[in-house]
C-alpha cells in the first residue's frame, strides 16, 4: 500500500465505513456531491426519503404492533394451547423475532439512510437485550423501534435514559424486580427478592464508564439503590415503565463520590446525568465508535479527539461521528481494509454490491445464524463483538464462501441477482478493492472460470474486510 490512498480508494473506504457497503449508485453520489456533503445528508436521516424500504418493513405485521397486541396475537405455547392455537405455528412468539430480523436485514441492504442503520445496529449491540428471554420476546420490537431507533444519532444522555426506562431493558437485566430491602412486602410483588445489582453493574461497565472507568462494587450497589422502584406494569402484555415509590430506597446514596439526594425517581435520573457526562464515559464511547469506524485497536489520537468532542457537545452523537470521519487517521492506509465485517455487514454488502432483488426469507436469516450472528439473539449484555478475531473461524469463513456462491448462483431463496450485474468483473473489483487486490486474489481470479469469478471475489479476503 502506498503512503496515501487514491481518490477511488478513499471513496470506497468512506462508503464501506459509513454504510453497509458501496454500490455503483452511492459511488456516483459521493463523486457528484463530495464526501462532506454526502456525510451531511447521512447525518440527517429524517430528511432522506426511504419510502421503498419503509413500505416493505411496514408489510411485516409485527413491526407495527405494541407489546400487548403482540402478546395477544403471538402468545406463548401454553396460552396458545389453552386458546386452541397450538397448531398455528405462524402465531408462535418466534415469529416476532423473525420479522424483527427481516426488518433489520432489509434496512441494512436497501435503506437510503445507511449511516443511521449502522448506528441502530451499533447501539442495539451496545445496549443489548436478548430477544428470546421471557417477556422480551414481546418487548424487543418496541425496544428497537421506540427506544434505540429515535435516538441513534441524537444525544447520548437521551438514549441512555430511554434504555433505562425501556420495559425490554428493565426485564432483561431484572431491574423491574429490584426493590429496597426495607420495602414493605406487597402480594402483587411476591416475585421480588430485594436489591438486584444487574442493571447497576452493566450500566457502568457496559453502557457508560467501561470496566476501567473508576467505579467500585460499592458504586454498583449505590446505583442499584438509586434505581429501585424503576419497574414495569404488565410485562407480558402492554408493558409500560412505572416508577413505584413503595419499592424505592429513600436513603441517601453516594455514587462516584457524588451525593444523590433528589429522592424518588429523580435518584435514577441524577445517576443517568452523572454517568452520561462523566469523562470516563466520553472515552469509553469514543473508543467504541472509533473501533467501529477506524480499527479494532484505534489510535489514541482519534479516540482523544472524539472523547473531547463528546464532552464539548454534551454527548452529541452526530458531532462525534463527524469528528471521527473527518479525522486524518480515518483515511490512513494503515486502516484501509483493517476491519473484518460482521456477518450482517458481510451479507448486506454482498447483496448490495450485486444489486440483488431481496425478499428476506428463512434461508437468508439462517445464513446469518450460521455465520455466528443470529440477529437480536446475542445472549450476553455485551452484544455481538466488533473485533475481527470473533468472526474468522474456519467454519464461519467457509459459511461466508458458501453464501457468496449461493448468492451469485441464484440459489438463495429471497435474493435474485441479474446476470448482467455480474458480467463486469472489473467493475466489481473497483467496488471491492480498487488498485489493491492482492497478488494471491488476482491469481485465483485468473484461474477461475469467468462465471465463478464474482463468487470468488466475494469470498476473497478483500471483501471480508472493510
Amino acid at each position: 500500500m502506498s503512503s496515501s490512498l487514491t481518490a477511488e480508494q478513499k471513496t470506497i473506504h468512506f462508503l464501506d465505513r459509513t454504510s453497509f457497503g458501496a454500490t455503483p449508485d452511492t459511488v456516483q453520489r459521493v463523486n457528484r456531491v463530495g464526501m462532506s456533503a454526502y456525510l451531511d445528508e447521512q447525518l440527517e436521516p429524517e430528511k432522506i426519503s426511504d419510502n421503498w424500504v419503509e413500505e416493505k418493513v411496514s408489510a411485516l405485521k409485527t413491526i407495527r404492533l405494541n407489546s400487548g397486541e403482540l402478546f395477544e396475537l403471538y402468545p406463548p405455547p401454553k396460552v396458545a394451547k389453552e386458546r386452541g392455537l397450538a397448531g398455528d405455528m405462524m402465531r408462535a412468539p418466534r415469529m416476532i423475532i423473525y420479522e424483527l430480523q427481516q426488518a433489520r436485514l432489509l434496512r441494512a441492504v436497501k435503506s437510503q439512510r445507511q449511516l443511521n442503520e449502522l448506528m441502530v445496529d451499533f447501539w442495539n449491540n451496545h445496549f443489548n437485550i436478548f430477544a428470546a428471554k421471557g417477556a422480551d420476546r414481546w418487548l424487543a420490537t418496541s425496544y428497537d423501534r421506540d427506544t434505540i431507533r429515535p435516538h441513534a444519532l441524537g444525544k447520548f444522555r437521551d438514549l441512555l435514559l430511554a434504555t433505562a426506562k425501556s420495559p425490554a431493558m428493565l426485564f432483561y437485566l431484572d431491574n423491574w424486580l429490584s426493590v429496597s430491602p426495607t420495602a414493605a412486602r406487597m402480594p402483587a410483588n411476591a416475585r421480588r427478592r430485594g436489591l438486584n445489582e444487574n442493571y447497576g453493574r452493566e450500566l457502568m461497565e457496559l453502557h457508560t464508564l467501561g470496566v476501567d472507568g473508576g467505579y467500585t462494587q460499592q458504586d454498583v450497589r449505590e446505583v442499584a439503590r438509586c434505581f429501585t422502584g424503576w419497574t414495569l406494569l404488565r410485562p407480558r402484555g402492554d408493558a409500560e415503565f412505572r416508577f413505584e415509590p413503595r419499592l424505592h430506597d429513600p436513603g441517601e446514596k453516594i455514587v462516584l463520590g457524588r451525593r444523590i439526594t433528589l429522592g424518588g425517581m429523580d435518584d435514577g435520573v441524577q445517576v443517568i446525568d452523572l454517568l452520561a457526562r462523566h469523562p470516563s464515559t466520553a472515552k469509553f464511547i469514543a473508543t467504541k465508535l472509533a473501533r467501529r469506524f477506524v480499527a479494532d485497536d484505534p489510535p489514541a489520537s482519534i479516540v482523544n479527539r472524539a472523547a473531547d468532542t463528546f464532552r464539548r457537545s454534551d454527548g452529541d452523537i452526530r458531532t462525534v461521528l463527524r469528528t471521527i470521519i473527518d479525522s486524518p487517521e480515518f483515511f490512513s492506509p494503515e486502516f484501509y481494509r483493517a476491519k473484518v465485517k460482521k456477518p450482517l455487514e458481510f451479507a448486506a454488502s454482498a447483496l448490495r454490491i450485486t444489486g440483488a432483488d431481496v425478499r428476506v426469507t428463512p434461508q437468508l436469516i439462517r445464513y446469518l445464524g450460521r455465520m455466528g450472528e443470529p440477529l437480536f439473539l446475542a445472549q450476553p449484555p455485551t452484544g455481538y463483538p466488533d473485533l475481527g478475531s470473533s468472526w474468522i473461524s474456519p467454519d464461519m469463513l467457509l459459511t461466508r464462501m458458501n453464501f457468496a456462491a449461493d448468492l451469485v448462483g441464484n440459489r438463495l431463496d429471497g435474493a435474485r441477482v441479474e446476470p448482467a450485474a455480474l458480467r463486469d468483473t472489473q467493475g466489481l473489483i473497483r467496488l471491492v478493492a480498487p488498485d489493491s487486490l492482492s497478488p494471491a486474489t488476482r491469481r485465483a481470479l485468473a484461474e477461475t472460470d469467468e462465471k465463478e469469478g464474482p463468487a470468488m471475489l466475494l469470498a476473497a479476503p478483500e471483501f471480508q474486510r472493510r
